[in-house]
């Protein structure tokens, strides 16, 4: 990645030459059948996000889906819609320099291909790789995000890291942030061909040591985040949205960046239409950020 912007006419293209609309189902829009080798970790030793003369101090940001059955309709929405709002956004709101945004797929344990990524990058193409994932539709209750804090820990190469010492970010969306905690060596060699002898805790501590993460959870109106997951996994950086509310995802995301940038939360709401701000706010004040 490196070169290049993201821009709303690039969008505009992409969006005409592939036909793409909101009223479309998953099989329409992500067409793939089987996972690309591009995106499979067991092909891939390092995913970079390196500075550029575009983009001379990147930022990686990494958003997770989970495309287990339950959450069809949370790709389609990225996909048509939210992705191109983020971007446009991240770039209006100056909350990162030089974003760098990569895409994963996170699915369930018995699925053939448990997790995807796609490149950093800061133009077009994160669209186009985006809608080249494999949605494989699977789901038994056992998802696997800690693939991805794995993968983002012992996978990536950043300069905002290693020049300046700083941290990226990393979003998993999704309906269940309950990580399997059983035959994770069994899982991490199908998936990584890597023997790793890590709990999920451990896994998510050695991650943060070079990204913020987050976990958007998405449940009914009336139901409260899991206390497990309050306890244990990521405390103080879930935050919880209606399924009907997801048109507010990239508001969000931009919101929890900059309040780990030191805004307030009432500064990070003004800044969105005013429609906007009890989705956004009700969202954030379950954060606790230092």
């Amino acid at each position: 990645m490196g070169h290049g912007s993201y821009t709303a006419a690039d969008w505009s293209k992409l969006k005409n030459s592939r036909n793409l609309s909101s009223d479309q189902n998953n099989e329409e829009i992500f067409k793939s059948k089987k996972c690309d080798p591009r995106f499979d970790p067991k092909f891939i030793n390092m995913r970079e996000a390196r500075d550029s003369e575009d983009h001379p101090e990147s930022t990686p940001i990494i958003i997770g889906l989970d495309v287990t059955g339950s959450m069809g309709y949370l790709a389609q929405k990225v996909a048509t819609e939210a992705l191109n709002e983020t971007m446009m956004k991240l770039y209006s709101t100056n909350v990162v320099k030089d974003p760098a945004l990569m895409f994963a797929a996170y699915g369930d344990y018995q699925d053939q291909s448990p997790l995807q990524v796609t490149q950093f990058e800061s133009d077009i193409r994160v669209a186009e790789q985006l809608l080249d994932l494999w949605l494989e539709d699977g789901g038994s209750g056992q998802v696997v995000p800690s693939l991805l804090w794995y993968f983002a820990a012992k996978h990536t190469m950043l300069d905002n890291f290693e020049k300046r010492h700083k941290k990226g970010f990393i979003f998993t969306i999704g309906d269940n942030a309950r990580c399997r905690e059983d035959s994770l060596n069994e899982l991490y060699q199908r998936v990584f061909d890597e023997k790793v002898s890590m709990s999920v805790a451990e896994i998510l501590q050695i991650a943060k040591e070079k990204f913020e993460i987050f976990h958007l959870y998405l449940a009914e109106s009336g139901e409260a985040i899991p206390n497990d997951i309050r306890r244990t996994q990521l405390h103080g950086h879930t935050m919880k949205i209606a399924p009907e509310e997801i048109d507010a995802i990239p508001e969000i995301l931009i919101s929890a960046m900059q309040m780990t940038e030191s805004m307030s939360m009432k500064e990070a709401l003004n800044q969105w239409p005013k429609e906007k701000h009890g989705i956004v706010q009700k969202a954030l004040k379950s954060l606790k950020i230092k």
